[in-house]
């Protein structure tokens, strides 16, 4: 094995694939990636038995090959060169030879023939999103993830498959996070896509799949990533890097019914000026609750944010918000507060109550018409008195 490239590929490559490799010492060849050389360039794979990365990077061939290398002394070697230089490895005795410039290194690795088989997949993509959307998507559901593993099926995010659209949802029991996307033609690979929705309504992925992806996916605006669907595992493509994962079995809870049709109260304002406010607040809650207190006072038009603790002393923030709706009062977890603003993605933000026992939502606000967005809804329980 023999090849040339440029530094600046050699190490995204690594990067990406040396965040999946697993951390056990059971199985040592875990802790390594894989190398393989062919003439249509370098391939390299990680896996964590739960999750499996391959990245190609063009390079120039001189002779094939394949070898697996310790990922966490590859990586360190690497993000230590002088920017700028080619990248040239070689292998001999089941040694890797690499040289940039005047920096050189011998890794030891293991053989190839060791490392576990990453799935590949058997069907073209059903389904083709933006990179930049599936970006955000990701970004604004992950929070809600659970990480208790008591219930597995928390621990990852739902996806609903309907003919015209997709829901993304994630909910820890405490909040909820649900983003629907329209899909069109160029979303969708017609025929695979309606067999596939026969079949299934809905998957669940795990919540480490989706926080990966979310960090390869390239950012440029022509990004696509292609998603395969088969039994038990999902494949996403993104620019000449390909991620499996399995997907997590089980029934997730059905969500829709706890999500109000209608609320009593609404309020819109600045995303900052609310963050700020339940940021100032938190510092004054109960550090073992994080309970703030949001008052709503009609008459008056008053919107109040407090908190108080026998420990630190109390807080309170008058908001200057549109209010429609009669008074409220209830009592959240600052946390679970300030992760649901932070998922909005617009500068202005609605809060939409009924009382303060049912869930809470907030929504995003039309940049141009100040109308309420129904795409995406962050549901947020109060804590009752």
């Amino acid at each position: 094995m023999k090849l040339t490239c440029t530094q600046e590929n050699f190490k995204k490559a690594i990067l990406n694939t040396e965040r999946v490799v697993s951390k056990q010492t059971t199985l040592p060849i875990l802790n390594n990636i894989l190398f393989k050389v062919e003439k249509s360039g370098l391939k390299l794979s990680a896996t964590n038995l739960e999750i499996g990365i391959i990245v190609k990077v063009g390079a120039k061939i001189e002779e094939e090959g394949e070898i697996t290398i310790p990922a966490r002394l590859l990586g360190n070697f690497i993000n230590n060169l002088p920017y700028g230089e080619n990248i040239s490895l070689e292998v001999k005795d089941q040694n890797l030879k690499i040289k940039s410039g005047k920096a050189k290194a011998l890794i030891k690795g293991l053989p190839a023939g060791d490392f576990p088989l990453i799935p590949q997949k058997s069907t073209e993509a059903q389904i083709i999103l933006s990179g930049i959307a599936l970006k955000n998507i990701i970004t604004k559901i992950i929070s809600s993830v659970a990480f208790n593993e008591t219930r597995q099926e928390l621990t990852g995010v739902n996806i609903g498959l309907k003919e015209k659209e997709m829901f993304f949802a994630s909910t820890d029991s405490f909040r909820l996070a649900e983003e629907k996307i329209n899909l069109t033609e160029k979303n969708i690979n017609l025929d695979l896509y309606k067999n596939l929705i026969l079949k299934k309504e809905n998957i669940i992925i795990p919540g480490p799949t989706l926080i990966e992806l979310a960090r390869i996916i390239n950012p440029n605006e022509d990004s696509e990533v292609k998603i395969s669907i088969e039994d038990g595992q999902i494949f996403f493509e993104n620019e000449g890097t390909i991620l499996v994962s399995r997907l997590i079995n089980g029934k997730y809870p059905e969500y829709k019914h706890i999500m109000p049709k209608e609320y009593k109260t609404r309020l819109v304002g600045e995303k900052n000026l609310i963050q700020g406010a339940v940021k100032m607040a938190s510092v004054f809650s109960s550090t073992k609750t994080n309970e703030i207190m949001l008052k709503i006072d009609a008459p008056e038009k008053k919107v109040m944010i407090e908190a108080r603790s026998v420990e630190v002393g109390e807080n309170s923030t008058e908001l200057d918000l549109d209010l429609t709706g009669p008074s409220q009062e209830a009592i959240f977890n600052s946390k679970y507060f300030l992760d649901g603003l932070t998922a909005v993605a617009t500068s202005k933000v609605a809060i939409l109550l009924n009382n303060g026992s049912s869930p809470v939502a907030l929504k995003e606000i039309d940049e141009k018409t100040g109308e309420v967005l129904e795409n995406f809804t962050y549901i947020v329980m109060p804590i009752k008195n």
